[in-house]
């Protein structure tokens, strides 16, 4: 058997509607909406350069209903090119791509083989030396462990393994815990390589020689999906061995999303604090810009630091100098997409006597708010705002320690207007 290469992506989501862009005056709309096509372009791409053997798509290839027709032409377009390159494709669907009825309907070429819902299923291609098991969903809520169902492994072939899962059901990611399965469960299966998706962060798990991976999606869509985003490049030998790691490539050329902590600790006044955030921004994004692509920027000021009162006072100050510096040529790449706070007194301050029973006040009933989860959530529903906030907004909801932060920040706040107002 000759040298097998495989490329793995997951999470396409192509024609995401980015629908958190619309809170953003001056944001690069367009540019940010083009970038899962532009990333999809590039999988291809790397696929014909590489001389891949074949292609994985592990779910979540289109994101919910297609607006039109369009968004599948483009994909089947696409695939298209790999057919005329020999380069077969196993593809399932995830939760996403599940509730789409055009996708079941959809004629892809013959080189694509998307695995059925009913049950998880084989598909043999012994002159490439592969067997490739798998099973779409069904509809978007899938609980059950698909795995559990998946066939035995081939002999003297490699066996891949394609699943869109949440894994162990993990809900601190933000992500839903849809077929959950155990990393034990899949290594015992007897497959070489599991092709995950559903995860958006890359993460590489190798226990008894099995492969168990998660690529991340393929474009990050907002400012949770930071760093780079691509696929996972995974070589066979004649042993049916991966050779070393799998190993990532980027694919995000159009647009990059990065969280930018810039640690307060040495400033004191504002004008030190922008100088940092300055620095920061030439260091670890524009010196690692490439041309035509967005780098949109978070950033948010950490840390204890003695410019705490200035910064949390007079924030839209702060953010407007941080939008002033972006704008400086050297940073031609950057969107700054928003700003933030979350410094901390030195702890050696004290607030002023007059205050110091209303800060402590504040401070026991924020931590009390703070640590009853179950408080916040049945305000948020009274008053129906988890309603009215877009999908990426309310996911945060799911994650560990929200409500302590949000107690945090509002306390800060309220201290910093009593002690002005002492002032």
């Amino acid at each position: 058997m000759l040298t097998v290469k495989l490329l793995h992506a997951a999470d396409l989501h192509i024609d995401s509607p980015m629908r958190g862009l619309v809170r953003y005056p001056g944001a690069p709309e367009e540019h940010l909406r083009g970038a899962a096509r532009n990333a999809l372009r590039n999988l291809v791409g790397l696929a014909l350069d590489e001389q891949v053997t074949a292609v994985l798509l592990a779910g979540d290839v289109y994101d919910g209903t297609w607006p039109d027709v369009n968004t599948g032409l483009f994909f089947t377009q696409q695939m298209q090119l790999l057919r005329e390159a020999d380069i077969p494709v196993f593809m399932i669907s995830g939760n996403h791509d599940a509730e789409n009825k055009m996708t079941v309907s959809l004629q892809l070429p013959d080189n694509v083989h998307r695995f059925d819902s009913a049950e998880a299923g084989t598909k043999v291609r012994e002159d490439l030396g592969l067997a490739v098991h798998g099973q779409s969903f069904a509809q978007r809520d899938v609980t059950d462990n698909l795995a559990a169902g998946y066939p035995q492994a081939r002999s003297n072939l490699f066996n891949v393994g394609l699943l869109h899962t949440a894994l162990d059901g993990d809900r601190s990611s933000g992500h839903r815990p849809y077929a959950p399965c155990s990393l034990e469960q899949l290594v015992n299966r007897g497959y070489d390589y599991w092709a995950l998706g559903h995860i958006h962060k890359r993460e590489v798990k190798n226990a008894d020689g099995v492969h168990v991976v998660f690529p991340g999606n393929i474009q990050g869509r907002h400012a949770r999906e930071t760093d780079a985003k691509g696929c996972t490049l995974v070589t066979v030998d004649a042993h049916l061995r991966v050779v070393g790691q799998p190993k990532h490539r980027d694919l995000d050329t159009s647009a990059r999303w990065h969280r930018l902590e810039v640690d307060m600790g040495s400033a004191s006044t504002m004008d030190e604090a922008c100088a940092l955030v300055e620095k920061e921004l030439a260091d670890r994004v524009a010196d690692q810009a490439i041309d035509g692509r967005v780098d949109a920027v978070r950033v948010v000021a950490t840390g204890a630091s003695e410019a705490h009162s200035e910064l949390l006072g007079q924030q839209e100050s702060f953010i407007g100098n941080v939008r002033e510096i972006s704008q400086q040529g050297r940073f031609s790449s950057v969107w700054i997409e928003k700003v933030g706070v979350r410094t901390s007194r030195p702890e050696r301050w004290l607030p002023p006597e007059q205050v110091a029973d209303a800060v402590e006040g504040i401070r026991e009933e924020g931590g009390r708010l703070g640590g009853d989860t179950s408080r916040v959530r049945e305000l948020l529903d009274r008053t129906r705002l988890r309603a009215k906030l877009p999908r990426e907004l309310t996911e945060v909801f799911d994650q560990d320690g929200w409500a302590e932060r949000t107690a945090e920040e509002a306390v800060e706040m309220l201290t910093v207007l009593l002690e002005e107002g002492k002032r």
